[in-house]
C-alpha cells in the first residue's frame, strides 16, 4: 500500500480544474492508456501569454490525477514562459512528496506542460524554444530506449540530470523505463554512466570555484578578519579601525587612533587591510575610508 501525503490525497479526491478549457490556446498531450497513464492539459492565455485558465484530463492512478491537479494550481495566473521551467520536482514539493514508485506521475504532468508550450509557439509561429531555461530542448524527439512504454534516451537523460538520479530503479521510478521487459536496462545504465561522469565533472568546476556568500555570512567574515588579522596590528602602533558598512563588494571603514590623517592611511587600506579582507573573505573586494 502506498503512503500518501495529506496533499495528494485531498487533490486525488478533491481534484481541481478537471474538465477541458472551452477553446484552448495551448493543448499538451502525454502518456498512452496501454502504457497506463496519460494526461491532456488544455490551457486559456491573456494577451500577456499568462495562464488565466487550465485544465486536465487523466486516465491514471490516484498520484496522476493529483499531480495534474496541482499542476493546474500551480500554473494559473503565471507567465507562460515562467510555466515552463518548473520541474517534476517542483510538482512534487508543491505535493509535500509522491511515493518513490509514483515519481513517473510528476514527470507526466512536467511532459504536458512542456507539451502545451510547444504547442502554443507553433500555432503563433514561433520557435519551439526561445529561452534554453524554458527546458523544451529536443521536444519531441529522441530515440526510443524502453520500447515497452515508450520512453526516449532525451527524456531518460534530462530526468537523470535534473534529479540527480544515480541508478536504473530510480530512473524506472520517475520515467517507467526498464519496467517492463527490461532489456533496455543496459541502454539505461549507459545513459546515467555519461550523465553521472558528467555531473562529476560539474560539481568538481563548482567547487573550485570561489564560494559565494550571503552579506550576512560575508560581514561576519569581514569583522571576524579584521579583529583576528588586522586590528591587533594596527593597535601595536597605536591605532585602530572601525567597520562602517559593507554594500556588496565594497567594505567601508574608519581609522581611529594614530592611523586616523596618517599619511600613509591609503597604503594601509589598500596594502594591508583591503589584501587581508581578500585573503580571507573575497577576492574581489574593495576597501573605502569613510572619514569622520
Amino acid at each position: 500500500m502506498w503512503e500518501y501525503t495529506e496533499e495528494v490525497m485531498d487533490h486525488f479526491l478533491n481534484p481541481r480544474n478537471v474538465g477541458e478549457v472551452p477553446d484552448p490556446d495551448a493543448v499538451g498531450e502525454v502518456g498512452n492508456i496501454t502504457c497506463g497513464d496519460a494526461l491532456r492539459l488544455t490551457l486559456k492565455l491573456d494577451e500577456q501569454e499568462r495562464i488565466v485558465d487550465a485544465r486536465f484530463q487523466t486516465f491514471g492512478c490516484a498520484s496522476a490525477i493529483a499531480s495534474s491537479s496541482a499542476l493546474t494550481e500551480m500554473i494559473k495566473g503565471m507567465p507562460l514562459m515562467d510555466a515552463a521551467k518548473i520541474k517534476n520536482q517542483d510538482l512534487a514539493d508543491y505535493l509535500q512528496g509522491l511515493p518513490d514508485q509514483k515519481m513517473h506521475c510528476s514527470v507526466m504532468g512536467m511532459e504536458a506542460l512542456e507539451a502545451a508550450v510547444a504547442d502554443y509557439r507553433r500555432r503563433k509561429g514561433l520557435p519551439v524554444v526561445e529561452d534554453p531555461g524554458t527546458r523544451l530542448a529536443a521536444m519531441p524527439g529522441g530515440k526510443v530506449v524502453c520500447k515497452c512504454f515508450g520512453v526516449t534516451d532525451t527524456l531518460i537523460e534530462r530526468v537523470a540530470r535534473d534529479n540527480r538520479l544515480t541508478t536504473v530503479e530510480e530512473v524506472t521510478n520517475f520515467t517507467k523505463a526498464g519496467g517492463g521487459c527490461r532489456a533496455c536496462h543496459p541502454d539505461i545504465q549507459a545513459i546515467l554512466d555519461r550523465v553521472i561522469a558528467e555531473r562529476e565533472q560539474a560539481d568538481k568546476i563548482a567547487a573550485d570555484k570561489p564560494r559565494k556568500l550571503t552579506n550576512l555570512q560575508r560581514i561576519r567574515l569581514i569583522e571576524e578578519t579584521i579583529d583576528r588579522e588586522i586590528r591587533p596590528s594596527l593597535q601595536m602602533d597605536g591605532g585602530d579601525i572601525e567597520l562602517v558598512d559593507v554594500d556588496g563588494g565594497t567594505v567601508r571603514v574608519a581609522l581611529r587612533g594614530h592611523c586616523a590623517g596618517c599619511q600613509s592611511a591609503n597604503f594601509t587600506l589598500k596594502l594591508f587591510v583591503e589584501e587581508k579582507l581578500k585573503e580571507f573573505v573575497e577576492p574581489d573586494l574593495t576597501v573605502e575610508e569613510v572619514k569622520a
